[in-house]
């Protein structure tokens, strides 16, 4: 029996170290966004309910850099 459960640790060290190493992924770039630009001759659409405004005019965009996602390990409160 100890020597099922020696193979079983063995060969779960061994799947693990052999596991094709997943690379980070890369942070977006100012070319994969699709922002619309801003300019002040662009008409102003009139949209009468919902619908997908292709082309409107945009003077301020979002957040586009990334951020680490930082893992917190104690939580503080409660009584």
């Amino acid at each position: 029996m100890w020597f099922y459960i020696i193979v079983m640790i063995i060969s779960a060290v061994l799947a693990r170290a052999m596991a094709p190493k997943i690379p980070p992924p890369k942070p977006p770039q100012a070319v994969d966004f699709n922002a619309p630009p801003a300019s002040e001759n662009a008409p102003i659409p009139v949209v009468f309910g919902t619908v997908w405004v292709r082309n409107s005019n945009v003077v301020w965009y979002g957040q586009t850099r990334s951020l680490p996602i930082i893992k917190c390990t104690t939580v503080s409160g409660g009584k």
